[in-house]
Order: structure tokens, then sequence, then C-alpha cells
């Protein structure tokens, strides 16, 4: 027992002695721990200065085996340069010579580029592997926008930014430099292209080599004396850097600066800092900073407020200075749109615009509206919107056309895709808009005249379509063509079936000889059953249950399963052309083929599509992965176990690039042969006889079917593609399972 009492006063002893000399302890732990840090600092160093002296080991031309020198392989660090500019009066271009000689003189290959002549859809993702320095020399000409020869550059490389299909490290890998040429007298545009081009470059996880720098025309303000100056004086640096990168030495720029900001330390990145013009600069750099924000800001903004927190009175005024910030990156015609909704909204409340009027109040409320413009959307009026679809892009290219070309013989460079109501009914967890526009119940909004709404949409269309004049694979036949639409996708988002004037809308696109692709969510019964005829009436089928369709559409009726039940009820009274669209969500909905086929035979549509869901992208509205994209495989499987369920349709189509197929009814199919395809002008001449009579001549589906081309048929070696188009696959990227 004594031993024992010994044995615990001493461990008593020893741990109240460390206990009272604790601040002994830690002091000398700490001192051990800062000589470590300082002996590995100096090591580091040391080390460093011996590669320097003795030339880069991974460099180094020559290596000892057994004592004797053996040649190495030298790593390349800088392949060569590409230089490109975007020139109006010449001065750019001369830029650009004088640097490719300097570039030369350095014994390293040049290459001079004109951005008009040059095709970054086919050729920039190659600069992320091609280990050379690409430069951007572009002038900013009238108004803010880049010249005629950078003008496809730009817009392609900004849509991109917005572009699901691209993602955010597209570029990561290309490393730049951007040289903008500008006027300092034009205090709201100075420099814009140059500082879009570097931010976009930025956000697609390109890297800089040094900071963008800016010559200024005004020589007043010119930081050197003349624009030529200001080059000659960057140019200098370029060099510099660009020497440097040749012996592999490490970028001062990261290229993970904040909202595309190089704030490099060293002395390099404070000379070449950007233009300092007063007040004027800092607003742009504040509505540069608007647009710019990291992923992780926008995460704790949204768990600051959250989605639905409303801001005091007092924060008005942040949301006013944000709307300014917008004025400084939005044109005239963009700016009147985006305020025309803040006026609508400001005098509005309830139902439809319930959500918006809300949203107002939000630190959010901008940020949806500037998405729109950002997006490529035209907004029309207070309610409207048309926007350029790939596909047509695509297709004024010679790259093919969408599914809509294969199964129904449209021109996809002819195709208008727009709605007369950005409000939507259902919150989809797919839905490729992101919740970006309101959701509603009934329209409650101020309702523009759909002769303006039609006007304004062609206009907004043609002058999108003017933007591919000169481009690069641009088929000049079809460019003519496409400067008349003939066919109008009222599929752009929200639900076009809510306008109260569609039967008007419908009418006019008639009488302008343009087709109607209207697509509906089923939730509108009576508003289908009073349609006029439409050239194909769509419903979206998203599910085949009720439970289902509550998880993946989300829609805000309370009724929403009867509502859905009585609009296919109100499709199967249409005679003409009515579709199924089925998007297929791997573990959400692809296990209820017998309920798909119940409701097959209630709605009895003349086609069903089946589409793989399109992944669009990370988003807080939605838990979406890549995971739940079904291999076109597995779609060709459903779709061929569903038709085994309905004996009245047979598999017709395929547009494998859409990873999307059509079943067809039995009717459909004339002496053996498919007729999936429309004939357009038939049709025109069956609606305008339809309206004479005043609705007593009708007629059916039938009478304006065409043959479906043997390409398009389901089995066909082409699987859906035209041959007389040229399939274009992206170098070096995955598989692209996305469609319109």
């Amino acid at each position: 027992l004594n031993v024992s009492m010994d044995t615990w006063n001493f461990s008593y002893t020893c741990l109240v002695s460390l206990w009272l000399h604790r601040f002994y302890i830690y002091s000398v732990v700490a001192f051990g721990i800062s000589i470590w840090i300082i002996i590995q600092f100096f090591t580091t160093k040391t080390k460093k200065k011996g590669e320097k002296s003795n030339g880069n080991p991974a460099a180094s031309e020559g290596i000892k085996v057994n004592g004797y020198a053996t040649l190495q392989a030298k790593e390349v660090y800088v392949a060569g340069v590409k230089i490109f500019y975007g020139s109006q009066t010449g001065t750019a271009k001369k830029f650009a010579k004088s640097l490719a000689e300097a570039v030369i003189s350095l014994n390293l290959p040049v290459e001079v580029i004109s951005m008009g002549d040059y095709d970054p859809d086919d050729c920039l993702a190659e600069e992320t592997t091609s280990r050379n320095i690409c430069v951007f020399l572009v002038a900013t000409y009238t108004d803010g926008q880049p010249t005629e020869s950078a003008a496809w550059f730009c817009k392609w490389l900004g849509e991109a930014v917005n572009d699901f299909r691209f993602g955010k490290t597209y570029l990561k890998g290309l490393r730049y430099a951007v040289f903008g040429l500008g006027n300092s007298v034009y205090v709201d545009h100075y420099n814009t292209v140059g500082r879009n081009i570097d931010r976009w470059l930025w956000m697609l996880s390109a890297s800089r080599i040094m900071t963008r720098a800016e010559g200024d025309c005004n020589v007043a303000q010119s930081k050197h004396g003349s624009i030529e100056a200001d080059f000659e004086a960057w140019k200098v640096k370029f060099l510099s850097r660009l020497q440097a990168l040749c012996r592999g030495e490490k970028k001062p720029c990261s290229g993970k600066c904040k909202k595309g900001k190089c704030k490099s330390s060293r002395k390099q990145s404070k000379e070449s800092s950007d233009h300092e013009h007063g007040a004027s600069e800092h607003e742009n750099t504040e509505a540069e900073g608007l647009f710019e924000t990291s992923s992780e800001e926008e995460a704790d903004a949204e768990e600051a407020g959250g989605t639905n927190a409303v801001v005091d009175v007092e924060d008005l005024g942040n949301i006013m200075s944000h709307m300014k910030k917008a004025k400084v990156l939005l044109s005239g015609s963009d700016f009147a749109s985006f305020m025309s909704v803040v006026v609508l909204l400001a005098g509005t409340s309830g139902g439809i615009v319930g959500a918006w009027f809300d949203t107002c109040f939000q630190l959010q409320f901008c940020r949806l509206l500037i998405y729109f413009l950002f997006s490529g959307y035209k907004l029309i009026g207070s309610h409207s919107g048309v926007k350029l679809c790939r596909w047509t892009k695509s297709m004024l290219r010679g790259r093919g056309g969408c599914y809509k070309h294969t199964f129904y013989g449209i021109e996809s460079h002819r195709c208008m895709e727009a709605t007369p109501s950005l409000a939507c009914a259902n919150k989809c967890v797919f839905c490729w808009r992101h919740h970006t526009n309101p959701v509603g119940t009934e329209w409650r909004w101020k309702m523009d005249q759909p002769e303006m709404i039609l006007q304004e949409a062609i206009e907004n269309h043609q002058n999108m379509i003017k933007q591919f004049k000169g481009v690069s694979g641009v088929k000049a036949d079809r460019f003519e063509e496409a400067m008349t639409a003939r066919h109008c996708a009222l599929s752009l988002v929200g639900e076009p079936i809510m306008y109260p004037e569609i039967n008007r809308f419908v009418k006019l696109l008639h009488q302008h000889s343009i087709s109607s692709f209207l697509v509906t969510n089923a939730q509108f019964p009576d508003e289908i059953r009073n349609l006029e005829p439409v050239t194909q009436l769509y419903v979206s089928v998203d599910a085949s249950t009720k439970e289902s369709l509550k998880r993946i559409d989300r829609p805000l009726f309370k009724d929403f399963w009867q509502r859905f039940l009585d609009s296919l009820k109100a499709l199967s009274e249409k005679q003409q052309r009515t579709v199924y669209r089925l998007t297929l969500v791997k573990a959400w909905n692809v296990d209820e083929l017998k309920a798909y086929a119940d409701l097959i035979a209630l709605g009895k549509p003349d086609f069903v599509e089946v589409k793989g869901v399109t992944y669009c992208g990370e988003s807080s509205a939605s838990n979406l992965t890549m995971a739940n994209v079904p291999w076109h495989e597995e779609v060709v499987r459903f779709v061929q176990e569903l038709a085994d369920l309905v004996p009245d349709y047979e598999i017709a189509c395929e547009h494998e690039h859409s990873n999307c197929l059509l079943m067809a009814h039995k009717k459909f199919k004339v002496d053996g042969e498919w007729c999936t395809w429309i004939n357009y002008g038939r049709f025109q001449e069956l609606v305008r006889e339809h309206e004479r009579s005043g609705g007593a001549k009708t007629f059916t589906a039938a009478d304006y079917a065409a043959k479906t081309p043997r390409w398009a048929l389901f089995g066909s070696r082409e699987r859906g593609f035209d041959p007389l188009d040229v399939r274009y696959q992206r170098k070096n990227k995955a598989r692209d399972i996305s469609g319109c």
C-alpha cells in the first residue's frame, strides 16, 4: 500500500510540476518549431540558387551514365507564341507584327492570327495542351463593342462562359496575356473588349502569364505618352516574362486571383497594373465584380441570407447600386429590357409575378434578370423572350440539325426559339434554366400585345443571325435563308400556353408562314382544349405516377395530378399532330414502363419522344448529377421495352446526338414507309382554309404528313445525322450528351 501511495505521490508531483511550468515547455516547443522552419527555409533557398547557377536539371541537355555523357531530351516549356489581333484601323495588327518580330528574335516559333480568320469553337481548346502562349491584342470599337473581325470570337467566348456544355475548366492549361487598345475619352467603354476577353478566359480556367495591360489613345491620360509607347513598355515586360517561362520559371500570377483580378504581389504586377481613370474606372471595376463572384462567395451569401431572406428597407439602396453597375455592362436595348421588367415588377403584385415581386426585395434580384441577358436571351416587353438555339448555329455551319430536323424535317437554321411567357407552373429538377424564371399558377402580369411580341422576336432573332455574317464555316446560302424564320419553337422557357393571347400569337405566326411547335407542362387542360390548331402540340410527360411527378416536376398546383390527367385527355381530342415528350432521369423515372403505357393509352398522342435528361451543370435548385444521365443505349433499351407495351406504336426515328428516339403511331406508316416529316407548305394551306371557314373546315395530322428520309429512321447507319452535313466532335472532350 505504501509503495502504491509513493508511486501516486511521485506521479502527482510530476504532473503538478509540468502544469506549473507549462509556459516554459510551450516556449521550448515553439522555439524548436521556429528553428525547424528557419532551417527548412534556408535549405530550400540554397537549393533554388544551386539550380539557377547549374541550370534546370529537368531541362539539362545531358547526364552522365557510368561516367559517360549521354544526351537527354530537353523539356520544352514554351512551344511557341500565337498572337491574336482584332483591329479596325490597323493599329492592333501593326502591334501584332511588331511583337512577332521580337518573339522571332528569341528563336521561338510565332504565328500572327486575325480573329476574323480563326474559329475558336474548332481550335481554341487545342491550346490547352499545345504549350503555346496566346497573346490577345484587341481594340475596343464604337460603344464598347469589339471590332468587326473580333466580333465572332468575343461572342463565342462570352457564350461559352455561360454554357454548361463547356464547363468551368474548358480552357484549363491555356496560357495567355491580353493587351487592350482603347481611348479613355470614352470613359464608359474604355478598353471594354480587352477586359471582357481577359475575364472570360479566366472564368474558363485559362491562366494569365501576366496582368492585363491597356494602351490609351488619349495622350493626356496615356501612362507613357501614347498608345505606341504603352505597347512598347508592355512588350518589354512580356518578352522578359516569356524568357522566364522558357527557362521553366514559375509564373508570378497563379491564375486563381479573386474576381478575375490579378493580385500578384510581385513588382511586375504592380508596374503593369490597369490604368486608373478616376471614378469611372472604379465603377467599371465594381461592375466587373458584380459578375465575377466566386462560387465560395455566392455560397457564403446564400448561407448568410438564404434564398428566401428578405432585405431590410435600408438595403434597397444596395439593390439600386447594383442596377447602376449593371447599366455599365448592358447595351442600350438590353438595359431598356432590364428596366422595363424592373418597372413592371415595382407596380405589380400577387399571382405569377408574386415570386418576382418578392425577389425584387432580395439581393438575388438583379442576378436573376441579368442571367437572362447574359445567357444570350433577348427580353421582349415585360414577359417574353427569344434566344438563338445552339442547333441554329450548328446548322448554319453545316454541322447538323436538332432532333426536330431528323424527326419532323424542320430546318434548324430557320428556327426561332421563343416564348410569350417567361413564367412557369413547375420547378422541374432538370430545368435547364436553373429556375431563373418566375413561377406561378395564374396570369396577373401586365400583358403585351402579340403583334408587338412577334415583331420584336423576329427583329431580335434576325439581329442575332446577322452576327454570324462572315464567321468562319458559316454557309452563305444558309445564312441568307436563316434571315427568314420558318419555324418557331415555343419552348424557350416558361409555360407559353399561360399567355392569354396565345391563340392570336399562334395565328400571327401562321400568317407569317412560320410553323408552330408549342410545348406545355400539362397543368392547363382548359387552355389545351381552347387552343387553335398548331403545327405540333407537345405535352411534357416527365413521370407516370403521382408521386414521381411531384418529386420531379415539383408543380405549384395542389391538384397537379388531376390537371395532368385532364391535360392528357384534352390532348386526345386534338386533331392536329400531338406529341408526348418523356425525359428519362436515371434513378428517378425509368422504372415505370407500365404506367407510361397507360398514360399513352389515355392521351393517344401521334408521337412519343423519349430523351435522356440533359445535365445542365451544378445548381442549388437541383441535386442532379451526371450519374442521372442515361447512356444512349439505355434510352434505346427503355424505348424498345415501352414499344412492346403499346401495340399501336413502333420506333420510327433516332437522333443519337441528342440522346433521343421517336415512337410513332402506326397510322403514320403508309405502305411500309414512315411519314413522320411535315409538309409545311400544306399545313399553311390547311390552317388558312380553317381560319377562312371560321373553324368549320377541319383537318388532321395525316393531311400534312410527309415521307421520312431513310437516314432519319431508327437503325440507319447515320443514326439520325443528316448526311448533307458534317458532324463535328470536340477534341479531347467528354462525350456530348446534350440536346435542345
